[in-house]
């Protein structure tokens, strides 16, 4: 029988929990297990304390020929190592920006109205003045 250490998913959905158990390879991921030595928690957010495992288990196990799943060995190493890291802060919080405003839709009366004064403001500027002496 090839027997592994492996994780069984536990918990609901978007909020896993593991258990770290002993299993025989060709059984279901959440199958029957042999034995459970430990757990693995993603929530928490000490990251050294989200994994908790029987070490004396794990030896036994792996000295008759248990082999751990990837992920497994890395929580095994990082726990004998005592090497969790320390966990990201949180992104900060930005307020969302404000959209710009809509310039408002001109109605046929007002672009008629800045036409007319338009056409005003050239004329005034196309007449010489008067005012000025001449030499």
């Amino acid at each position: 029988m090839a027997v592994k250490i492996r994780m069984k998913r536990m918990g609901r959905k978007h909020r896993p929990f593991y258990r770290i158990c002993v299993m025989d390879s060709r059984k279901q991921r959440d199958g029957a297990a042999i034995e459970e030595i430990g757990t693995y928690d993603t929530s928490v957010a000490d990251k050294s304390k989200r994994v908790t495992i029987n070490m004396e288990r794990v030896d036994y196990w792996m000295s008759v020929g248990a082999k751990p799943s990837d992920n497994v060995a890395t929580l095994i190493k990082k726990v004998k190592q005592n090497k969790f890291g320390t966990a990201a802060a949180p992104a900060p919080l930005i307020a969302p920006k404000e959209p710009a405003p809509e310039p408002e839709p001109e109605t046929q009366e007002e672009s008629a109205e800045t036409a007319d004064s338009a056409e005003a403001t050239s004329e005034e500027a196309a007449t010489p003045e008067a005012d000025t002496p001449s030499e």
